[in-house]
């Protein structure tokens, strides 16, 4: 059941969270962690990647998937399409992400999928890619039958925000066991860097709030809702 509130408002702050969110997460690793690369000899540059690619994924594209349908006051089909593209960008994005940390460990002589983060993650990415093509398959090509599409629809809505969310969580996780590790190299732990990492995290959080709160409020109507007069 939805909020008895319109989505729309919630739309606008997260598109604001989420810009703030990437900005920061670019100035963490470009100015504190010394850039992104994909080969370097500095294998720290090729982690970097990691929570760039994950964060503007999964998390911001991600979350602009799902608060399309409730913003964009345009026809079923054009809403059904830019959100199976930005879910599709989101999704690369993450698998590129994963690979930069597995690429890093593979390199630098690191276990891999060793923490709890890691095992979420990879579960995440998974329920993403199959919550995709489950919609491709049904709501775009070839399409199920309107019976299935009707029936889908819910549980569609309800495993999206659940992946979502869980990225959300594996999110938060992800910056408190990096910033551990950094403090435990020498980061100061009420420093600038402690400082903005935990903000990022914070505001992470803030935009998958909107994000959520969007999901289950009132979308303005479609514009093939109205029927002539």
């Amino acid at each position: 059941m939805a909020l008895g509130v319109a989505a729309v408002p919630f739309t606008y702050v997260a598109h604001v969270l989420g810009v703030v969110a990437i900005v920061l997460v670019f100035v963490w690793n470009l100015h504190f962690r010394g850039g992104l690369a994909w080969n370097s000899d500095n294998k720290a540059l090729i982690f970097n990647l990691h929570p760039v690619l994950m964060l503007t994924g999964l998390i911001v594209f991600g979350g602009e998937a799902i608060i399309s349908y409730k913003s964009l006051p345009l026809k079923k089909e054009v809403k059904k399409l830019i959100h199976l593209v930005l879910h599709a960008i989101a999704l690369v994005l993450g698998i590129i992400g994963i690979a930069a940390a597995f690429k890093n460990h593979n390199e630098s002589g690191i276990a891999n999928l060793y923490s709890l983060h890691s095992w979420l993650g990879i579960g995440v990415i998974s329920l993403y890619g199959i919550q995709w093509i489950f919609g491709f398959v049904v709501f775009f090509y070839p399409g199920g039958s309107s019976e299935l599409r009707r029936e889908s629809v819910p549980w569609h809505v309800l495993f999206g925000l659940f992946v979502y969310i869980l990225a959300l969580a594996t999110s938060s996780l992800g910056f408190l066991e990096k910033l551990t590790f950094l403090e435990s190299s020498g980061v100061a732990k009420y420093g600038s860097e402690a400082f903005l990492v935990n903000f990022n995290a914070i505001i992470t959080i803030l935009f998958g709030t909107f994000v959520v709160l969007s999901a289950i409020s009132q979308a303005p109507p479609a514009a093939d809702d109205y029927a002539p007069i």
